[in-house]
């Protein structure tokens, strides 16, 4: 084998029951390569990663790593043999501290006569914290002091300690703020200057081609094409992650931003303690009101707040006839839904099933005489994976086994079966593929022309602007200025708002 080559790939299958998410997949990865693996949700990327990095064994087909066999029975035998991977999911443990977090596996480093040194290890941890760039995180406090984002930091903290030849990121990007993706992008450029390689896996396409030194493009299981720097080119990418050129309209098409005088949803001078200060806004019905901002900018709790989650400290969220909200389970009474940003933490139960999930926020409507019976359930949970073209094997299977693009169809999924007329969607297209988004626009601009009425709370400017009649942009907490729908507005006239 070449020396350069670090990985090789021969012929990976991998079978799930009847699904086949590999089909003969060969790859190499060579020293001081950035290599961006994409496709389509379902395409196999993560179930790729997840061979090379120990969680699942291949079907059928072999690995090299540095020109031997090479078949880790466990993610620690993986790291230990030089390959470590930060995941989509979350991947600390919540019932610990931040350094067993950060040494989980490697506890006898620390252990002298069967006895664990705590301070030599919150001192390890912390120069490893402070080797990576990562501020303001104790090594001796519980994790779950730590937000989303820190704890993702943590983890990647984790995965790099031992030095891996191969660090895989599967989707760990789009948790995290900009500060936080300077810091995973300074962390792989120095990874490539010390002559080992990366595998990079997201759904932001200018994230790839700025980071990446090739593109290699899987669909439906089977390895497509690899592309160097030269031939990076959008539209040809996303041709070959879908099989076909994507036609029509990606964003809405209209620009009369038109819709009914009747106010659904009013949000009066709420404050909410460091996030809110005095924002007040009116949504009507077959309006789609964008709500953009920075990330520390209070957008993201907003949401929390008009669903119920977030109570404020003054102030007040109502529906169109004056019910303040004061909790989600009135909310949700009130035919309000809600798509949470951290998908798999907030919105879905990853131990349940698919129609476990899908029936959840409808139960009472499914009771008959006081019960629910099983064939009424079935029904109604199948009707919307019909709907949402929901790719699985059974409606049984756990949600936590479908990708990223089925997981948010199964969040709206529950939220139509209820029959919502407000929708709070918190990036509702966050670590999604362009052929999903594409989905997730149409059925927005569907339910739009249904009268119903839905806030937008988005990062992505080009989805504010291509899809909101209106958009709030907010800076420190309040609203900064108000922008309608128009041809003419463009990203450079909101970021003069939002900085």
């Amino acid at each position: 084998m070449d020396s350069k080559v670090l990985l090789e790939a021969k012929n990976i299958t991998k079978n799930f029951g009847l699904t086949q998410a590999l089909k003969n997949v060969s790859i190499n990865i060579e020293r001081g390569e950035i290599i961006g693996l994409i496709g389509e949700n379902g395409s196999g990327k993560s179930t790729f990663s997840s061979v090379l990095s120990g969680v699942y064994s291949p079907t059928e087909g072999k690995m090299y790593l540095n020109g031997e066999e090479y078949h880790p029975i466990n993610t620690l035998d993986a790291q230990n043999q030089g390959i470590s991977m930060i995941a989509q999911e979350m991947g600390t443990l919540s019932g610990i501290g931040v350094a067993d977090n950060i040494f989980l596996g490697k506890e006898e480093k620390f252990t002298h006569f069967g006895i664990v040194n705590r301070e030599e290890m919150y001192e390890a941890a912390k120069e490893v914290l402070i080797r990576f760039g990562i501020e303001g995180i104790n090594p001796a406090e519980h994790i779950a002091k730590y937000s989303l984002e820190e704890r993702k930091l943590i983890e990647v903290v984790r995965a790099l300690y031992s030095d891996p030849d191969i660090f895989i990121v599967d989707e760990t990007t789009t948790a995290l703020s900009q500060v936080g993706r300077d810091i995973i992008y300074n962390i792989i450029k120095q990874i490539k200057k010390n002559n080992r390689a990366v595998l990079f896996i997201s759904h932001d396409l200018d994230e790839l081609m700025e980071v990446c030194s090739k593109l290699i493009i899987l669909r439906d299981g089977v390895y497509i094409d690899c592309l160097t720097e030269e031939e990076f080119e959008e539209e040809r990418i996303k041709e070959l992650m879908v099989g076909r050129k994507l036609t029509g309209d990606y964003y809405r098409s209209d620009y009369d931003g038109s819709f009914s005088d009747e106010t659904v949803l009013t949000a009066k001078d709420v404050h909410l303690k460091n996030a809110l200060n005095g924002v007040s806004l009116t949504l009507h019905k077959g309006e789609i009101l964008g709500i953009g901002g920075l990330t520390d900018c209070g957008m993201h709790e907003l949401g929390k707040v008009l669903f119920g989650i977030e109570k404020p400290i003054y102030g007040e969220a109502c529906l169109g006839d004056g019910t303040v909200i004061k909790s989600a389970k009135q909310a949700i009474k009130n035919k309000v839904g809600y798509v949470s940003k951290n998908r798999d933490q907030e919105a879905l139960i990853l131990t349940a099933s698919i129609l476990e999930n899908m029936v959840l926020p409808s139960m009472s409507m499914l009771k008959k005489c006081g019960l629910i019976f099983k064939k009424t359930e079935k029904r109604f949970a199948e009707e919307q994976v019909k709907n949402l073209s929901i790719k699985m094997w059974d409606i049984t299977q756990d949600v936590r086994d479908l990708s990223g693009g089925n997981k948010q169809k199964v969040v709206f999924g529950k939220w139509l079966a209820n029959q919502s007329e407000i929708f709070i969607l918190d990036c509702p297209t966050r670590g999604i593929d362009i052929g999903v988004k594409a989905f997730m626009y149409q059925l927005m601009y569907q339910l739009k022309k249904a009268n119903k009425a839905i806030i937008m709370i988005s990062e992505e400017l080009p989805e504010l602007i291509g899809m909101s009649d209106r958009i709030m942009i907010l800076k420190k907490g309040r609203l900064q200025k108000e922008f309608l729908r128009s041809e003419d507005l463009n990203e450079h006239a909101i970021i003069k708002e939002m900085v």
